[in-house]
């Protein structure tokens, strides 16, 4: 035998293995939904830390949710952040899209899963809300670079599949928030095998939209009593009121003079 051979894999083993190395990092993970509603689009994970979080937003209209190692979709969402700023400083707040920041996502994972030693374990969802429910925009990506346009629903990570078929049958066009999250967070709390349903606690859960309403950042996140309310309600008409209630965006400041607005003012911080 001679000393030194190098051990030869097929570029087809090689492939394969990588991908089913990230796609059981994948599935570890708690799952995320992301569904559409009448007003916007609206993300929901089990995740009972209040630092880290698997969505965020990117710029005014676009926000972004993950699952996976969080070291590796910290930087991809930071890496966002920085491409919609310097998008927007160098041409028009306009030009930054989802579709844009999709394109540059999958580039990224693509180059990682062919040439790096190990892919990113991670799935996310980039989703842009449009003035209509018409013109929302929602991508997912894999960790290959995969882009796929989603309508209307997508879920990510562990049970994943048995969550997607339950909102083939029980989601619709024009359900309010409360009506959206209520059939979430009863498919993140089922089991995937077949046994007792969970029930998760407004504190297990992390929860934001991309109201079309407001007026310029339509990111929010739904913590606290509102979350609690429209999750308990009975009133079939309830959605989230105007006010906001534990939403990130009202804690930073946004100059009303485009002549002095900076990316790093506008943009959510790293």
């Amino acid at each position: 035998m001679t000393a030194g051979m190098p051990f030869y894999v097929s570029p087809e083993q090689l492939m394969k293995d990588r991908a089913d190395f990230a796609r059981k990092g994948i599935a570890r993970g708690r799952a995320i939904v992301v569904l559409a509603y009448d007003n916007g689009i609206a993300f929901i994970g089990e995740n009972p830390s209040r630092a880290l979080h698997k969505v965020s937003e990117i710029y005014d209209r676009i926000a972004f949710a993950a699952v996976g190692k969080y070291n590796e979709f910290e930087n991809l969402r930071v890496a966002g952040v920085r491409y919609a700023d310097l998008r927007g400083y160098s041409y028009d707040r306009s030009d930054v899209t989802a579709r844009g920041l999709a394109n540059a996502y999958a580039q990224t994972l693509g180059a990682v899963f062919t040439q790096e030693s190990k892919p990113y374990e991670v799935e996310i969802v980039v989703a842009e809300v449009g003035a209509t429910p018409d013109a929302d925009q929602v991508y997912r990506l894999t960790y290959d670079g995969s882009v796929a346009d989603e309508h209307g629903f997508v879920a990510m990570g562990g049970g994943a599949e048995q969550i997607e078929t339950a909102l083939r049958e029980q989601w619709r066009e024009g359900m309010n928030l409360s009506e959206a999250l209520v059939l979430a967070v009863g498919l993140l709390g089922a089991d995937p095998n077949g046994g007792p349903n969970r029930e998760l606690t407004p504190s297990q859960l992390e929860v934001a939209v991309l109201d079309r309403n407001r007026p310029r950042r339509t990111f929010r996140r739904i913590t606290g009593q509102l979350l609690e309310r429209l999750l308990n309600s009975e009133d079939p008409t309830r959605d989230a009121p105007a006010a906001d209630d534990g939403a990130e965006t009202s804690v930073r400041d946004v100059s009303t003079n485009p002549q002095t607005q900076r990316p790093e003012q506008d943009g959510p911080s790293e």
